[in-house]
Order: structure tokens, then sequence, then C-alpha cells
């Protein structure tokens, strides 16, 4: 009986091979042959990398840098920062005073300018750029300059009770 197992299991396996070896055969002869494609397939775009913020400095704001000087003890600290993609980030805190509103002027150190980037306040003495807030090429070109500068306003100082210029990371 083992014999004639021995003998099933050698035809079985034979037959496997015969047919296995015939498939492989007739696929090699049919096989339709690759041909190049003209067109490419089109890569998968690569991500774009997020800019980064340039890293915001402290600066203090003080009466003494308003144009004019004013008599006020108020202080603040400014972590305004922008990036090279010319967004406006960070944050302005002021004591000493009750601010009723901040921005970003330009002009040069000495002068006084135009609002060009208003913000909102988002505590009792804290003011930061709206989400968003973004500089144009000619402002950017100024921030470079060191021609843009921090104000915060209060009822006693309408024109601007603190001030700061804001200067570039070099």
């Amino acid at each position: 009986m083992k014999n004639s197992n021995r003998a099933v299991q050698a035809v079985c396996v034979a037959a496997a091979l015969m047919v296995l070896g015939a498939c492989a055969t007739k696929s090699d002869v049919t096989a339709p042959k690759a041909t190049p494609t003209a067109i490419a397939p089109t890569p998968m775009p690569m991500p774009m990398p997020m800019p980064m913020p340039m890293p915001a400095a402290t600066m203090t704001l003080s009466s003494a840098q308003e144009v004019p000087p004013n008599p006020s003890t108020a202080t603040g600290q400014s972590t305004i920062a922008v990036g090279a993609d010319k967004t406006v980030t960070g944050s302005v805190r002021v004591t000493g005073m009750a601010p009723t509103m901040a921005h970003i002027h330009e002009a040069v150190q000495g002068a006084n300018g135009p609002v060009i980037v208003p913000f909102v306040k988002t505590a009792e003495n804290t003011f930061a750029p709206a989400p968003g807030a973004r500089l144009t090429d000619a402002q950017y070109a100024s921030y470079l300059a060191g021609k843009l500068y921090v104000n915060v306003h209060s009822a006693t100082y309408p024109g601007g009770e603190v001030r700061v210029q804001l200067m570039p990371a070099k």
C-alpha cells in the first residue's frame, strides 16, 4: 500500500510539473510585449513648505519714542513679527495706561505716518494683528528698511501714548 501511495504521489508531481511547464512556455510565447509610452505619468506634486515666521524679538514701547514725546510713564512689550511671506503675527501688551487701539504705522523713526495694519484687542491691555494680516510688497520693503512702527493709543494721548520702531531681524 505504501508503494502504491508513493507511485500516485510521483505521478501527481510529474503531472503538476508538466502542467506548470506548459503554462510557462505558453505564456512566454503568447504574452504581448510591453511598449514604451510617449506620455510619462504626471508625478505627484511636492507639498509646498510653509513659510516660517521670523522669530519675534521682544521690543519695548515707550512714550519717549512717540512723536512728539509725551510724559506718560506707560510702557509696553511688542512681539510683532513679519514673516518672509509678509504675514504679521505676534502681540503688543501695555501697562500703566488704558489703551483704546493699536496699529502698525508706516514712517521713519521720528516721524508719524498712516495706519497700515490695525490690531484687534485680545485682552484688557493686549492687542494683536487680525488673523491673516499681511503687508503689501511696498510695506514689506518699508519694514526691511526700518520704516514701520507699532503705536498704542489712549484717550489721554489719542495720537499715541507709547511706540516702538519695528526692526527686522538681521
